[in-house]
């Protein structure tokens, strides 16, 4: 597959995936233990139509090192410093942990094939002038699978980025465990769990890039771990390889576009906008300092956009919130941010169109936000704007809720996926942030579905919106109402703007802009 000025995107080697993404990279020190020098296997060679650099002189503690050349719009073919001639070697004896009769020629044939000592390559990078870890998989390594050095080194790569203060990337393409070490090998993702769950609890944030393939322990570690996950077009995703799933296996599941579709990752990008979406990603992302927990300026609402002028009635409250001509969600985010980018899904399945949610910069903050669309939420879209609260709470970001559904999804499939689980979850999130969350009321505000992404104590409303305990068609019918006093219903239950300020449900009326 190619992409982006005519690049095999999805099949890059790991030094031309981390050349395509960053500004410079300097490789990280290799960790302590497993290597012998070479007895075996042709010295590493610099890749066709290139000349070999010596190794980079820069201390391994600063970035800044040049990149050794440039991929895009080119075949393989790039500069790049020449490895060090060593050869892996377990300290289990030969042919690794279980002694499997020609895996040390195997890896002498892949470090002849790939320049490479193993899979990943683990460098220190800026990207867009932000810092970085970034790990790049190198696939024709074995096809990039996990062995115990490779644990070692990606254990050294978070470690690293701990003791920096570092967001971690990562460049994956693997087809999982190393066969050839066992359960030795399997056993890393155990290890590279841990690491990623250290990382998280530090407050670093954790950004993924899906590569072809990325499946087995590396997706189900690395990849679905990590705290926005992005793909490239047609990349092969899923726990389960090509090789070992059922025959009649959908292939759309197992690919980027259909993992996007069921909630597992956040943006498909096509290569040649990569770079830049990792930079803005990185600049939104940047820990501002310290962990979560501490003080924090809260967003500032935004400005209302529709009409003017507080409405007369409950039912005229209703009209107008209920008018399709007034701004919604995308209007208000527009309005509000200079720059932002998006999540997507719930991580268990699901995602839903009608909530937006995601990061912004404004005056040079980064704020996280959460927007209803104006449709009804399904348990998707409580779940993934919980997932956006609790990764904005640890990284210690502000968020900024827009509240406007007639109400959570009440169908059958609905139901069937959790709707009271995850309208509970979203409001466990809201009542257990450290960070502060403001909301503002854009439209209707339809009982718990709008309630479970209101922040208690603060929250807004714009003049053309209510907020119900159940919408006024309901309660008539509830009461045995005739239609004619729907509207009398509407103004028994004071959901005005004005209303909902006299009992101290709102903190204010914003203004126009």
């Amino acid at each position: 597959m190619h992409e982006g000025g005519g690049l095999p995107c999805t099949r890059l080697t790991a030094r031309q995936a981390l050349a395509a993404v960053t500004d410079t990279y300097v490789e990280l020190p290799e960790p302590p233990g497993g290597f012998t020098p070479a007895t075996s296997g042709p010295p590493p060679k610099a890749p066709p139509g290139s000349s070999p650099e010596p190794p980079p002189k820069t201390p391994p503690d600063t970035p800044g090192r040049p990149l050794p050349g440039t991929v895009r719009g080119a075949e393989p073919g790039t500069k790049a410093g020449t490895p060090p001639a060593r050869l892996p070697a377990s300290a289990a004896g030969p042919d690794g942990p279980l002694g499997w009769r020609g895996y040390d020629e195997a890896r002498a044939r892949a470090r002849a094939r790939t320049g490479e000592d193993e899979s990943v390559v683990a460098a220190l990078a800026v990207i867009g002038g932000t810092e970085a870890v970034v790990l790049s998989f190198e696939f024709r390594y074995l096809g990039g699978s996990l062995g115990e050095r490779t644990g070692d080194r990606l254990e050294a790569a978070y470690t690293a980025a701990r003791e920096r203060g570092l967001p971690v990337v990562s460049l994956i393409a693997t087809g999982g465990s190393r066969m050839q070490e066992g359960m030795r090998a399997l056993t890393q993702l155990q290890r590279v769990a841990r690491q990623s769950a250290l990382n998280r609890a530090a407050g670093l944030p954790q950004i993924a890039v899906l590569r072809d393939p990325t499946t087995g322990g590396g997706w189900a570690t690395l990849g679905a771990a990590a705290d926005v996950i992005l793909a490239l077009p047609g990349a092969q995703i899923g726990f389960a390889g090509s090789r070992v799933r059922p025959p009649d296996a959908d292939p759309h599941a197992y690919s980027a576009e259909g993992q996007l579709a069921s909630g597992q990752i956040d943006a498909v990008v096509p290569a040649d906008r990569l770079r830049a979406t990792l930079q803005r990603w990185l600049r939104l992302l940047r820990p501002p300092g310290g962990s979560a927990g501490r003080d924090v300026e809260p967003a500032p609402p935004p400005k209302a956009l529709g009409t003017p002028g507080l409405p007369e009635s409950g039912w005229q409250a209703v009209l107008r919130a209920r008018d399709a001509r007034r701004p919604h969600a995308e209007a208000y985010l527009e309005a509000y941010f200079d720059d932002r980018e998006e999540i997507s899904g719930d991580r268990c399945g699901g995602a839903d169109p009608g909530i937006r949610c995601g990061f912004g910069q404004r005056d040079g903050r980064t704020i996280a936000f959460a927007a209803q669309c104006g449709t009804a939420t399904r348990p998707a879209g409580f779940r993934t704007a919980a997932r956006l609260v609790r990764l904005a709470d640890r990284l210690g970001i502000p968020v900024l809720t827009l509240v406007d559904t007639p109400g959570a999804a009440n169908d059958a499939t609905a139901e069937r996926a959790g709707a009271g689980a995850a309208i509970a979850d979203c409001f466990a999130a809201l009542a257990t942030t450290r960070v502060p969350v403001t909301s503002l009321l854009i439209g209707e505000g339809g009982s718990g579905g709008a309630l479970a992404l209101a922040a208690p104590g603060r929250l807004w409303a714009t003049p053309d919106s209510y907020f119900s305990v159940i919408a006024p068609e309901l309660a008539a019918a509830i009461l045995k109402r005739d239609e004619q006093q729907i509207h009398h219903t509407a103004d028994q239950l004071r959901i005005r703007p004005q209303d909902l300020q006299e009992l101290d449900i709102i903190r204010g009326i914003v203004p126009h802009t």
